[in-house]
């Protein structure tokens, strides 16, 4: 069996990084640092394919 469902591949990510908005960080009030958009994005696709609540998506995926 191949690679996890949600798991984004480098050619799928190359086509869809493009895509995605840039925005800069305010420099007096930064707030928390961001995750990077290719680990954002595995963490929503795993949660939409197995259903879970967002709460118990893993550390790896971005939560926590």
């Amino acid at each position: 069996m191949g690679t996890s469902p949600w798991i984004v591949s480098d050619d799928l990510w190359e086509r869809m990084e493009p895509l995605l908005p840039r925005k800069e960080r305010r420099f007096r009030h930064p707030g928390r640092k961001p995750l990077p958009d290719r680990q954002v994005l595995c963490g929503i696709l795993f949660v939409l394919h197995t259903g879970i609540q967002w709460e118990y998506l893993p550390k790896e995926l971005g939560f926590g």
